[in-house]
C-alpha cells in the first residue's frame, strides 16, 4: 500500500477531503497534519507542529504533496496576509532539504500559489487594507504589467495608478509579491538539486495583464536557466493541484486523454478566472498530471468531456447571451457521453461553462446518464480548478479499487459542485437577503440550519436515483459552511458497500 503524506493549502473539501478520497479509492493511504498544524480560513496553521509532523511520518512514506505556502507561510490564504520574513520563510522551506536527505527514497510533489490578484474587495483573504483599496491595487497590477510589456507608452498610466494608492499601502502590498515569488525561485533551486520530483507553480483567479502575470514571467525565465521544464508546470491553478498532484503520484506514467468539448468551437472560449482560452488551460492541467491529449479515440485512457460555454463564460445562468449559445449543442454533447460510458470507455465530466457550480441544464440533460459509472466529475470554482481535479479523476480510475471509496468521492463532487454551488447556495442567499459574501457574521447559524433543511433531500435523491441498485449504502451527516460565509459548504458523507440493514451495510445517518 502507498503511503502519502498531504500538506494542503487549507482544510476545505475540496482541497483536503477530494485528495484524501482519490488516494483511499485507490487503496493507497493518504495521510494529514493534526489540526492544529493547519490554517482556518486566514488564521494561520502552526507550521512548528507541521514540521514535526513530517519528522515523524516521513520514514515510512512514499510520497510527499505538499504546499509551500502553508509548509512556509501557514497557508494558501495566510500567505497572503503574515509579516514573516523571507527569511523565516526560507528557513522553514529547509525542512524539504532535511526530509530528502534523511529519506531520499521518498518523492516529494510541491506545489506553490502565485499571489492572485483579487477580483473582489475581500478583506478577509487578502490583507485588511484590500477591503478599501482593492480596486486602486488592481488598477496598479494591470498598468504595472502593461508597461513592463509594452514599454513608455504607458507609463503615464502606470503613474497615476500608482498615484491612487497610499505609498505604505502598495509597498506592503508589492513587498508581500515580492517575498512569495523568492519562494517559489527558492523552490525551483530545490527542484534544480533534485529534491523535488515535480513542482507545480500555478496562478489564482488570474487575468491576462497584472502581477501575477509578471511574476510567472520571472519564474519562467528562472526556469529556462536551469532547464527544468521537464519536472515543472507553471500555470493558472490553485485549490485542485493536490489532486493532480497525487495522480501523478500514484500513477507516474503519462497517459493519453481524448478531450471532448460540449461545442466544436470550445477550445477557444474564454474564461473568467484564467489567462488563456480553454483548450490551453485542458493542455496545461492535463499536463500538471502527467497526461497528454491523445491522437485518437482508440488509444485514449480515458475521456476528458468538457463543457464550454459558448463563447465566454457568465457569472450567473442561464446566460444566453455568452454561455448557453448555438455555439455548442449540450444535447448531442451527453449523446457522446453517453456513448462513451456504453462502450465502456472511462468518463470524467468537467464542467466549466459556468464558475463557481455547475451548469443546471447540462445536469438536466444528464440525469438520463448511468452517473454512478463515470470516473469522475468535477463544476466547482475556477474552470482550473474543475479541470485540474476532472483530470485526477480519470487517471485514476485504473487503479480504483475501492467501489464505496469511489462513489463516495463521486457523490460528494454531486453534492457539492451541483447541488449546493449550482442551486442550494443561491436558495440560502436568497432567504438570508443577500447578505455580504465576506462574512456571515450572526446569520451563520441561520445559513447552516437552512443547509441542513435544503441538502439533504436533494443529496438523497441523486443517490436513490443513480447509486441506490449498486448494493451501497450512503450515511450523511448534517451540511454546514467551511468558512463563516457561503462560498464554501461542506456536505459530511461516506459510502460502504452492501444495503443499509444487510451485515456489510452502514445504516443510513
Amino acid at each position: 500500500m502507498t503511503r502519502v503524506l498531504l500538506v494542503p493549502p487549507d482544510t476545505r473539501p475540496p482541497t483536503l477531503s477530494l485528495p484524501v478520497r482519490l488516494g483511499g479509492m485507490t487503496g493507497a493511504e493518504v495521510r494529514v497534519p493534526p489540526a492544529v498544524a493547519l490554517p482556518d480560513f486566514f488564521t494561520p496553521g502552526d507550521t512548528d507542529a507541521l514540521r514535526h509532523w513530517l519528522g515523524r511520518e516521513a520514514p515510512a512514506a512514499d510520497v510527499l504533496v505538499v504546499c509551500l505556502e502553508t509548509l512556509c507561510l501557514g497557508g494558501m490564504i495566510p500567505a497572503r496576509r503574515v509579516p514573516d520574513t523571507l527569511e523565516v520563510a526560507l528557513a522553514r522551506l529547509a525542512v524539504l532539504r532535511e526530509v530528502h536527505s534523511r529519506h531520499p527514497a521518498l518523492r516529494i510533489y510541491a506545489f506553490g500559489v502565485i499571489v492572485r490578484v483579487a477580483h473582489d474587495n475581500d478583506p478577509h483573504e487578502e490583507k485588511p487594507y484590500y477591503g478599501e483599496w482593492g480596486r486602486e491595487l488592481r488598477a496598479y497590477s494591470t498598468a504595472f504589467d502593461r508597461q513592463a510589456r509594452h514599454g513608455e507608452s504607458e507609463r503615464s498610466a502606470l503613474d497615476a495608478a500608482r498615484s491612487a494608492v497610499p505609498a505604505d499601502v502598495l509597498a506592503d502590498w508589492v513587498g508581500t509579491r515580492e517575498r512569495n515569488r523568492a519562494l517559489h525561485l527558492a523552490a525551483l533551486d530545490l527542484l534544480a538539486g533534485g529534491v523535488l520530483t515535480h513542482l507545480c507553480l500555478t496562478l489564482d483567479d488570474t487575468t491576462p495583464y497584472g502581477l501575477a502575470a509578471f511574476d510567472r514571467r520571472l519564474l519562467e525565465a528562472r526556469t529556462d536557466e536551469l532547464g527544468v521544464w521537464d519536472r515543472l508546470d507553471v500555470y493558472p491553478g490553485a485549490d485542485e493541484v493536490p489532486s493532480a498532484l497525487l495522480a501523478r503520484a500514484l500513477c507516474p506514467q503519462e497517459v493519453p486523454v481524448w478531450v471532448r468539448y460540449s461545442g466544436m468551437t470550445g477550445a477557444g472560449a474564454e474564461l473568467l478566472y484564467e489567462d488563456r482560452p480553454a483548450g490551453e488551460l485542458v493542455r496545461a492541467h492535463l499536463r500538471a498530471a502527467g497526461c497528454r491529449p491523445a491522437d485518437s479515440l482508440a488509444e485514449a485512457a480515458f475521456v476528458l468531456a468538457v463543457n464550454t460555454p459558448g463563447s465566454r463564460q457568465a457569472h450567473r445562468q442561464p446566460d444566453f447571451a455568452s454561455v448557453d449559445t448555438p455555439h455548442r449543442h449540450l444535447p448531442a454533447f451527453v449523446d457522446a457521453v453517453a456513448a462513451d460510458l456504453q462502450a465502456g470507455r472511462a468518463v470524467s465530466v468537467a464542467d466549466i461553462a459556468y464558475p463557481n457550480g455547475a451548469e443546471m441544464r447540462l445536469w438536466t440533460l444528464m440525469q438520463r446518464l448511468p452517473l454512478a459509472d463515470l470516473a469522475g466529475f468535477s463544476a466547482w470554482n475556477t474552470a482550473g480548478n474543475t479541470l485540474g481535479s476532472a483530470v485526477a479523476f480519470g487517471k485514476l480510475a485504473p487503479l480504483v479499487v475501492d467501489r464505496a471509496a469511489h462513489a463516495g468521492a463521486l457523490m460528494e463532487r454531486f453534492a457539492d459542485d451541483v447541488l449546493y454551488q449550482g442551486e442550494v447556495r443561491t436558495l440560502v442567499r436568497e432567504r438570508l437577503g443577500n447578505p455580504s459574501p465576506f462574512d456571515l457574521g450572526e446569520q451563520r447559524a441561520e445559513a447552516e440550519a437552512a443547509l441542513r433543511e435544503l441538502l439533504p433531500p436533494r443529496v438523497q435523491a441523486v443517490w436513490a436515483r443513480h447509486f441506490a441498485s449498486r448494493n451501497l449504502t450512503l450515511s450523511l451527516g448534517d451540511p454546514h459552511l467551511a468558512w463563516p460565509r457561503l462560498f464554501t459548504g461542506v456536505v459530511p458523507l461516506s459510502v460502504s458497500a452492501g444495503r443499509p440493514g444487510s451485515p456489510s451495510g452502514a445504516s443510513n445517518g
